[in-house]
């Protein structure tokens, strides 16, 4: 079972984010590598929002490739180089993440692996068990 909590102790957060997640009972985890905006044929837009929704598509199929989708992400991190339309960049993250409120970190970075890349993505995922019947 996952339980999100901003506390009242704490500053409100700052975006689509939640403070804290809990993670309790039987609960399988997933921890995904960082995801950059590449696609399939290793083609990188120019574009660093293409390369958002690119990064978010390789999270999503890593999430279905073990049986899991968006609603089980706990944790991302997001990095990014250079400028970016942080207006845009919100509302990609808006319309792909809904209601979701995962526990998120954003940093600015001088570099990524490649040159051509201005985003990465990593993520932490839990679904719970499903009793063997």
């Amino acid at each position: 079972m996952k339980t999100t909590r901003n506390p009242e102790t704490a500053h409100p957060p700052l975006g689509l984010y939640s403070h804290q997640l809990e993670v309790s009972g039987a609960e399988r985890m997933l921890t995904i590598s960082g995801q950059v905006g590449m696609a399939l044929d290793g083609s990188v837009p120019d574009d660093p929002i293409a390369q958002l929704e690119l990064a978010l598509d390789n999270i999503e199929r890593n999430l279905e490739a073990a049986g899991m989708e968006l609603g089980d992400l706990v944790k991302i991190t997001t990095y990014l180089v250079g400028e970016w339309d942080t207006d845009a960049r919100r509302a990609v993250m808006a319309e792909r993440l809904g209601d979701l409120r995962p526990c998120s970190t954003l940093l600015y970075i001088s570099a990524l692996a490649a040159p051509s890349l201005r985003v990465e993505i990593e993520a932490w995922a839990s679904r719970a068990e499903t009793p063997l019947i």
